[in-house]
């Protein structure tokens, strides 16, 4: 937070150094701002509800396809003994 706050404040300070208008400075400053907020806000919801499921809830890690149990084979192909015979 202290980092967003520091570029809240730089950004419009070099505007302001480059020239630019303060009213141009000022609502670069207000944008800035606003953006930092809702994405602060958006970061503790997560965080919240990462927090908030159970490690019961959440299905285990079932490997790289999610195939478990009789019949997960690899590649999937018929040998020639287990053809159907017409």
């Amino acid at each position: 937070m202290r980092w967003a706050v520091f570029s809240c404040a730089l950004v419009p300070f070099v505007l302001l150094a480059c020239g630019r208008s303060f009213g141009g400075a000022a609502g670069t400053a207000v944008g800035l701002t606003a953006v930092t907020c809702a994405c602060r806000a958006l970061l503790r919801r997560a965080e919240r509800n990462a927090a908030r499921s159970s490690p019961e809830r959440a299905a285990p890690h079932r490997g790289r396809h999610g195939r478990t149990g009789v019949g997960a084979h690899r590649g999937g192909h018929l040998s020639e003994g287990s053809a159907p015979v017409d």
